[in-house]
């Protein structure tokens, strides 16, 4: 497997603020207009921009400050939602913290693709993009998508455990209905910004090709075996028709599906989830790039040599420069600047490094 990713520097590091470190800090509200009212899309994230800039400018961050940039999704966060919203779910919107989806529970394995597509909440977030391209002539970022078993949670509740179990292949039907649901809205972000998972995470921003990254977010909840059945082979086929092409997957133990995760035959790019076995991923993708993902939970309790250990030993285990990756992604109001930092200085230490 030859890689697609192109980064412009090695060992790529980035960071994700929680809503809850921006509204304590900047003062930011993360009600309904946040999202979708055109001037203040653009006033806020110009805002985060330059309180990036003014805390962590000289390692790249707040590159944008200058610009009034039409973002259509909140790139600064790692909050997906709006798929949901446009299958039927409620979503509530609050002050200090990311949307809620509430579990819609739908009584079955249905979903009506033309109605999604017209949808209240698709036709605001069309009126959101007119009003910013007809301002400033284009649209960038992204809106953060989710996964086909997220969403499918979102919609059936825990009942999609039990549908797994009692109605297979109905599940693998609704299974494609919502990947297909998936790849239009995708097709419709990529013609207009030429990117589609920035808002999954902010790494990706520093590659020189947009990757296309499908959020496994739920996948430690279910078996490797159940992954290969219902899921891996719309992984197989995202990642012949979007190179490069990518997997988040930010839960403890995404070493558990590496061997499935090996049968992928491009898998780019992989987010793996604080508690991964960085090694184990690494002897069966040796050619994927692993972005190794902190826990914010743990940098507030660790000391600064805490957390550079943990970061130099994850890195090393990676055992490759070019295809490694570092961030710590939703870190609270908790944590203070000087540890953040301490990341970005590790980081650039490494780099420096004739040899991991």
């Amino acid at each position: 497997m030859t890689n697609r990713i192109e980064n412009t520097v090695k060992l790529p590091v980035d960071i994700v603020l929680a809503p809850e470190w921006w509204y304590y800090n900047e003062k930011i509200t993360f009600d309904e207009d946040f999202f979708y009212h055109p001037l203040r899309r653009v006033e806020v994230e110009q805002q985060m921009e330059k309180a990036l800039y003014e805390r962590w400018g000289k390692y790249g961050l707040g590159e944008h400050r200058n610009e009034q940039r039409p973002e259509i999704g909140a790139v600064h966060l790692a909050a997906g939602f709006l798929l949901s919203e446009m299958l039927g779910c409620q979503v509530n919107y609050t002050e200090a913290h990311p949307p809620q989806v509430v579990a819609a529970n739908c009584a079955d394995l249905s979903i009506d693709g033309q109605k999604i597509f017209s949808s209240p909440a698709f036709k605001k977030m069309l009126k959101l993009w007119e009003g910013l391209k007809s301002k400033h002539g284009y649209l960038s970022g992204d809106i953060n998508w989710g996964g086909i078993l997220n969403l499918a949670m979102d919609l059936r509740g825990d009942s999609i455990f039990t549908d797994m179990m009692l109605e297979p292949e109905k599940v693998k039907d609704y299974f494609t209905q919502i990947a297909a649901v998936i790849s239009k809205f995708t097709a419709l972000m990529e013609e207009e910004t030429k990117t589609t998972s920035i808002s999954v995470n902010r790494l990706l921003r520093q590659f020189q090709k947009p990757v296309f990254l499908h959020s496994e977010c739920s996948h430690t909840m279910i078996s490797a075996d159940d992954y290969e059945y219902f899921l891996l082979p719309f992984d197989i086929a995202w990642s012949k028709q979007h190179r490069p092409f990518g997997i988040h997957y930010c839960g403890p133990d995404p070493h558990r599906m590496a061997g499935q995760f090996a049968k992928i035959p491009q898998l780019d790019f992989l987010d793996v989830g604080w508690g991964g076995d960085v090694a184990v991923l690494r002897k069966y993708l040796p050619n994927t790039f692993l972005n190794i993902r902190l826990s914010p939970v743990d940098m507030i309790t660790q000391n600064n040599e805490e957390i550079k250990r943990s970061i130099v030993e994850r890195v090393k285990q990676s055992n490759s420069k070019t295809l490694t990756g570092v961030c710590c992604i939703n870190i609270d109001e908790k944590i203070t600047d000087e540890k953040i930092t301490t990341l970005f200085e590790t980081v650039e230490e490494l780099r420096k490094e004739t040899a991991l």
